[in-house]
């Protein structure tokens, strides 16, 4: 994806959003609470700075906790229900877009998989493609599988 505005929403339309940046960089992850969020085999997630974010609409949400110890606040469309983005509360100031809801994520390809010892047997990862059993447990793991 190239450009420096990403829009995207929810599935009725209630909720939109604005992202600027650069470019976009995608993981996907594969822990169980993702597989139920999305009724999928894994989440597509799609970190930016919160205050790169513009949302029209009204969200609601709530918080769970998380395999590696923290929350993480879930944000969706307070009419359809469609998960918007999550934010971490072990990584404050930034979001992960959930990357079906993007109105353009035909290019998006996921640079990291985590969580995959928790991945559904059949999913096969691509060679090359650096991959985490729980997930990266440093800030600059994190920004390694960001960059």
């Amino acid at each position: 994806m190239s450009g420096d505005e990403f829009t995207g929403g929810c599935q009725c339309g209630s909720v939109r959003y604005r992202i600027r940046a650069d470019h976009l960089t995608a993981y996907a992850c594969h822990c169980r609470e993702c597989q139920k969020q999305s009724a999928s085999a894994f989440g597509i997630s799609v970190p930016v700075m919160l205050s790169s974010l513009t949302i029209d609409g009204e969200t609601a949400s709530w918080r769970r906790p998380t395999d590696s110890g923290s929350h993480t606040i879930c944000h969706f469309c307070a009419q359809c229900g469609s998960r918007v983005y999550h934010a971490s509360e072990n990584r404050p100031g930034m979001v992960t877009i959930k990357g079906g809801s993007l109105d353009c994520a035909v290019d998006l390809e996921p640079v990291a998989h985590i969580w995959t010892r928790s991945k559904q047997h059949w999913v096969v990862l691509p060679d090359g493609v650096p991959q985490w059993e729980t997930q990266p447990q440093s800030q600059s793991e994190w920004m390694e599988l960001l960059s």
